[in-house]
């Protein structure tokens, strides 16, 4: 966990790492809970016996949009700052998801300050966010997430 005490501090760390969150089990009752809220109810996700049977995976695998759901609480594991009085999502600048995430399997967040813009009160910081899948070489998915912080 990197902590800094303002906006001040946070300028100089672009380009460094934040910090890496702890393993996230993806368990598949979150899976099918995600499908069931979200509509995405496809049998890849939502069928473990015929996943096992069809699928090139053997298994059922996590929505990529779960996977990238997790991102809020990933970041709250990796950095603070704490003279922030509000921070808003201002949204997202890239995202590709590089490998699936089978049913029980392990992820978490590793976390870059890419940029750093001084906007009035505050400041708007994009971090680029590799979610690590455990025991792969391969990063589930790799994404840009842009933040408006306020002092």
């Amino acid at each position: 966990m990197t902590i800094f005490k303002n906006l001040k501090e946070v300028e100089n760390f672009v380009g460094k790492e934040l910090g890496t969150g702890d393993w996230h089990q993806i368990t598949q009752e979150q899976i099918t809970k995600f499908g069931k809220v979200t509509g995405d109810e496809q049998w890849i996700h939502m069928k473990p016996m015929k996943s096992k049977m069809f699928s090139p995976f053997k298994n059922t695998i996590a929505h990529g949009f779960l996977v990238l759901s997790l991102l809020p609480k990933f970041l709250e594991k990796t950095y603070t700052i704490k003279s922030a009085k509000m921070g808003v999502n201002y949204g997202l600048n890239r995202v590709r998801f590089t490998a699936p995430v089978v049913v029980n399997s392990f992820v978490r967040g590793k976390v870059f300050l890419k940029e750093f813009i001084k906007i009035k009160k505050g400041a708007k910081l994009t971090v680029k966010v590799e979610i690590e899948l455990k025991n792969s070489t391969k990063p589930a998915c790799v994404a840009e997430q842009v933040f408006l912080i306020y002092e």
